[in-house]
């Protein structure tokens, strides 16, 4: 039997400061999802003015983000680019990233990681 996981409108985010060694705080509203399956993260995540997730590097998975609104900055390996709604990111299995929210709102996002 398979399950379903939800991110409602209404859950209660949990705020986190500094993802990754980046600046400033994040409101993430994380779904649960099963132990097994190549999925091991959705989420929405809202980043503060000025805040950022650090650089990290994928060397086991997989990571998508979808850029819904706010303004930005995407670092990947080698580069930069501006981040707008509408945008999509994928950042590959070995590959290193960062976002900046370089606006006056929250930039916010949708989060997947696949293995």
């Amino acid at each position: 039997m398979s399950s379903v996981s939800l991110i409602k409108q209404d859950d209660e985010p949990r705020t986190v400061s500094n993802i990754r060694g980046g600046d400033g705080e994040a409101r993430i509203f994380a779904s649960p999802l099963p132990a097994r399956g190549p999925l091991t993260l959705a989420s929405r995540i809202e980043l503060a003015p000025g805040a950022s997730i650090g650089p990290h590097r994928h060397d086991s998975d997989e990571e998508v983000y979808a850029i819904l609104s706010g303004e930005g900055v995407y670092v990947y390996d080698g580069g930069e680019c501006p981040a707008l709604p509408g945008d999509i990111f994928t950042t590959k299995k070995g590959m290193s990233h960062a976002l900046k929210n370089r606006g006056g709102e929250p930039l916010v996002f949708f989060a997947v990681v696949a293995e």
